[in-house]
């Protein structure tokens, strides 16, 4: 028996070994965005000559809790902010209502064209969105809509939500595919009719998939730029992705960089606590995708 455990403990010390390489990049990984993410913040609470001077985190003036205040009231983050959660938070509500039932259909029937779908789905991930911006730029310009907010609002969350239906669809359906039949043959027998099943029982039990691919979309439309600077053309519908663009060239003139610092900070806020607060989730919905139920 002490032989048996010496050669164990052999191999797991040179199993150790092998992975302390990781073990050190990981580390360094790490520390660098601990370091880096605790600069920003302090640079927030600081003023723009401490920032330069190399006082972010001495605070000799104090804390600046008046950056939050400005930058949100008077550098119209707070409109930006606004417009994008309404953009994220209605994006990915209509994702889930279509892609879970059209996930959960090319999952469980068979039916002639169900694998030329999924392949089309797919395929239609892989396609660049500057390759199809040009011509969705020009249809809705030849409607006369570009200047009309609530339209133009509309727009970007079709425009969003058509972008992100592939991924949404085919993670859903590979998280679908790995649930158990077995509840639905039972509410079979029960009597339970196909799309009450689904509402009543599968969809409840593929939480954590949706959790998973709702965060990654909120973070996808939350963080986009691309399409926000091509179809919002007034303050009033920009993203804060479009909005930090136009802080950070307007420091150039104005110097107040603790306010753009502030900024950042407001804006990465909502991702890091989404994901704080359902890390457990995210890992859950990943995992489940690969698991056989």
């Amino acid at each position: 028996m002490a032989k048996e455990k010496e050669v164990r403990d052999r191999v797991n010390w040179h199993r150790e070994f092998r992975l302390a390489p990781g073990y050190i990049i990981l580390s360094l990984w790490v520390l660098f965005t601990f370091v880096l993410l605790g600069w920003v913040v302090g640079a927030s609470f600081s003023t723009s000559k401490e920032i330069f001077s190399g006082g972010v985190f001495k605070f000799e003036s104090g804390i600046h809790l008046e950056n939050y205040a400005k930058a949100w009231n008077t550098s119209n983050v707070s409109v930006f902010f606004m417009n994008s959660l309404v953009y994220a938070t209605i994006s990915c509500a209509l994702l889930i209502v279509i892609c879970a039932p059209a996930a959960y259909v090319l999952s469980r029937f068979t039916f002639l064209g169900n694998k030329l779908i999924q392949n089309g789905f797919v395929a239609a991930m892989g396609v660049p969105a500057t390759m199809i911006v040009l011509p969705l730029f020009g249809l809705v310009a030849g409607w006369n809509i570009l200047n009309v907010s609530l339209a133009n609002r509309a727009v970007l969350i079709f425009l969003y939500v058509g972008i992100n239906v592939p991924y949404t669809t085919i993670f859903l359906l590979t998280f679908f595919s790995n649930l158990s039949k077995a509840f639905e043959e039972a509410a079979a027998i029960d009597g339970c009719p196909p799309m009450k099943t689904f509402w009543k029982i599968m969809l409840p039990m593929a939480q954590p998939g949706i959790i998973t691919v709702t965060i990654f979309n909120f973070i996808n439309v939350w963080n986009e730029y691309f399409m926000s600077l091509i179809f919002a053309n007034s303050d009033k519908v920009k993203s804060v992705a479009i909005g930090l663009y136009g802080m950070i060239n307007s420091m150039r003139y104005t110097g107040d960089y603790a306010g753009m610092f502030a900024a950042v900070v407001i804006v990465f806020l909502p991702t890091f606590i989404l994901y704080v607060f359902l890390s457990e989730k995210i890992i859950a919905g990943v995992t489940g995708g690969g698991v056989k139920g």
